[in-house]
């Protein structure tokens, strides 16, 4: 039987692939309660309880949900699995991979929640999914949207706007009341995705965006942790000396440089291979490269402090990673630094879910709320979802 709700003046969220719930906390800041959250990761899964508690948590594989189960909400967000679609994954694509398809338990679960689906539908992903498959599987998002009777709009938005971590990701947003269009000339949509809005056979709106600050430089020296000379995370010398080593001639060159410096400088590294010869990168810039879920070498960020002509090296702390995603309010116990790593290596940076909302989906609802007339597509959009 449908749960029956009564009217509520705040807006409200279905959080999809919630992980340790990033997305609710960027949306808590734009005026959005989260009202249920399902993901399968158990580890993710005790995190998230940790930090929200688990009164609307559902632990269940996504194809598996029950849509009269869950609540109805105005938006639902979904940060579905990136794994077929990175460049650094597979490339299987939405259909034939394992993690990525998931997308279509999403789909599921909103049709079948039916004349009480979301007003608002948000996909977030790697920015691989504008070009996996020639396109097609970003096609695929846009269609099954508006088979669902939701009109599409799609940004490319780099967490660096806000936090010292380049962290590009890829926005869709699917408004079933979307406000008149307007000017296609934000910088968040490339041509890799403002295509869709002159394909005559996909229904597409332009939301309003106000762009966001300039892209960060600096930043990282203000998360990085005081840990005290000694403490056993440095690395000994020995393996200080590989790490040097290890450096090609131009990054050998940056690292003098920096030691040479009168300020202290702070860096991340990542491992490299290059012609098959594993090689150390300093960043040039005072930001952190994008986290991962770091279970291999290749993944984990170092942090590189030079000061006084000494070096002194470490991987990147857990702690680290949560003020890198804008998180610093979620504070586990009890989990691995390495577990903390991977669920922060996995999830939506705060912020961004905050500016996105504010701008791309609570004008819309608010608006829709009201009374206000839509963009003209909604006759288009009601064939489409027969």
């Amino acid at each position: 039987m449908h749960n029956i709700l009564q009217f509520s003046p705040q807006l409200t969220a279905l959080e999809f692939f919630s992980g340790i719930g990033l997305a609710r906390a960027g949306m808590a800041k734009a005026g959005i309660k989260t009202i249920w959250a399902n993901d399968i990761d158990r580890t993710k899964c005790a995190m998230y309880s940790q930090c929200w508690g688990d009164e609307h948590l559902v632990e269940q594989d996504v194809h598996t949900l029950d849509p009269d189960l869950i609540p109805q909400a105005d938006i639902a967000w979904a940060s579905s699995p990136c794994t077929n679609l990175s460049l650094a994954g597979n490339r299987e694509g939405l259909i034939s991979g394992k993690e990525s398809s998931a997308f279509f338990g999403f789909i599921k679960a909103i049709e079948g929640m039916s004349d009480r689906a979301p007003r608002a539908l948000v996909l977030e992903n790697v920015i691989g999914l504008a070009t996996s498959n020639n396109s097609d599987d970003f096609r695929l998002v846009c269609q099954e949207f508006n088979r669902l009777g939701y009109s599409c709009d799609a940004y490319f938005i780099d967490a660096r706007h806000w936090l010292p971590q380049s962290r590009p990701r890829m926005f869709v947003v699917g408004l079933k009341d979307p406000l008149p269009n307007s000017r296609l000339d934000s910088s968040l949509r490339p041509e890799k995705v403002s295509w869709i809005h002159s394909d005559p056979s996909l229904i597409t709106h332009v939301s309003h965006l106000n762009e966001p600050s300039p892209l960060r430089m600096t930043g990282l020296a203000t998360v990085v942790e005081d840990i005290p000379e000694g403490d056993k995370r440095w690395w000994n010398k020995n393996q200080v000396q590989a790490f040097i080593d290890s450096l090609a001639p131009h990054q050998a060159e940056r690292l003098q440089r920096f030691l040479n410096a009168k300020e202290k400088t702070v860096r991340t590294a990542y491992r490299r291979t290059r012609s098959g010869v594993v090689r150390w990168e300093i960043r040039e810039e005072e930001i952190a490269g994008c986290l991962r879920t770091a279970r291999g070498g290749s993944s984990r960020q170092a942090v590189v402090i030079c000061e006084n002509g000494k070096i002194e090296v470490r991987w990147m702390t857990g702690t680290e990673y949560a003020r890198l995603q804008g998180a610093d309010s979620c504070q586990f116990s009890g989990f691995s630094d390495a577990q903390i790593r991977y669920a922060f290596g996995d999830a939506v940076a705060v912020p961004v879910v905050t500016w996105l909302i504010k701008n791309a989906v609570k004008p819309a609802l608010m608006s829709s709320r009201n009374g206000v007339n839509n963009n003209g597509n909604d006759q288009l959009l009601l064939e489409r979802a027969r």
